[in-house]
């Protein structure tokens, strides 16, 4: 199984209990994974977009997402793309 079937899953799976916990509104894989140009070094790039303001939550939400795909993991929200970087992701976003 690829690795990004595999954070997929694991994504899916986790999903119910992370919006319970964080004001998800929704959350994409994008990058080198949903390219599946990914290697054992790559890092995880998800996209999330929140109903409401976040603080520490989204750091919070980082650590836990580390912990579950065992990589690290860089974490942005879509407000903080700019308009011209999302154009250029928006064709490779794998939504969870």
């Amino acid at each position: 199984m690829s690795y990004q079937l595999a954070a997929l899953e694991k994504l899916k799976e986790v999903k119910p209990v992370l919006i319970t916990k964080y004001p998800i509104k929704r959350m994409a894989l994008f990058g080198s994974i949903s390219r599946k140009e990914d290697d054992e070094n790559s890092d995880v790039d998800i996209l999330v977009e929140f109903n409401r303001s976040v603080g520490m939550e989204f750091i919070h939400l980082c650590y836990e997402l580390e912990k579950l795909l065992n990589r690290k993991v860089d974490l942005v929200t879509r407000n903080g793309v700019k308009e011209k970087y999302y154009k250029e992701i928006e064709s490779e976003l794998i939504y969870v």
